[in-house]
């Protein structure tokens, strides 16, 4: 990501930092750490947080994160849909199906919505059962998990599906640049702890 951006000569509006957590299937310890480590300062300097936790399950699925909670029993996260919508445009664009998830609290953007940062993301199943009708959609076999070899010791480097990989690293760049570069915050935050402020139902960037 860093050589691409550079690469490109991009020199972006806001900061990006990339985050590799630790300790994650522990409790989500590392992400956890380091948003409790933070300044009131540098959590309003937060703008959101982009979650890409599997995204290359060999059965895999297009699912983004529900962010304003529409379409799943998702934990309540102003702001969240506008990133939410910015991964449905993108795959709409490319004439690409997905499907909501709901925020359930099992990855690290769960410490980052506990203080009101928006957040947002994709991923690809881990251990669901794949329905007929998503096979119809996205090929795959129903009635096995989206990942078979989740948390075993058959998930190797060679346990993965290298067109989801493809389809969804495209989609976070899209995502990760368009917030890179807009000039306002995404409303919604009602916190008082993050960037913006407002209701992320329908809402949109400001640019």
């Amino acid at each position: 990501h860093f050589a691409q951006l550079a690469e490109l000569g991009i020199e972006p509006t806001n900061k990006v930092r990339f985050a590799w957590w630790s300790a994650e299937e522990s409790g989500l310890i590392g992400s956890q750490f380091y948003v409790d480590s933070l300044s009131k300062r540098e959590l309003k300097n937060i703008a959101l947080n982009l979650n890409f936790d599997m995204v290359g399950s060999p059965n895999y699925v297009r699912f983004v994160y529900d962010g304003d909670a529409s379409d799943t029993d998702s934990l309540a996260s102003t702001g969240s849909g506008v990133v939410e919508d910015v991964f449905l445009d993108y795959f709409a664009s490319q004439g690409l199906p997905s499907e909501p998830t709901a925020f359930d609290g099992r990855s690290d953007y769960d410490a980052f919505i506990s203080v009101g940062i928006p957040a947002g993301g994709l991923f690809t199943g881990a251990e669901g059962i794949k329905t007929p009708e998503e096979a119809a959609v996205y090929g795959g076999t129903a009635g096995i998990a989206y990942d078979p070899c989740y948390h075993q010791a058959c998930d190797t480097i060679a346990n993965l599906s290298t067109q989801a990989l493809d389809e969804m690293s495209d989609a976070a760049a899209h995502a990760t640049l368009t917030f890179a570069q807009t000039k306002s915050a995404v409303e919604g935050t009602d916190k008082g702890k993050a960037l913006g402020h407002g209701d992320s139902q329908g809402s949109k960037l400001r640019r």
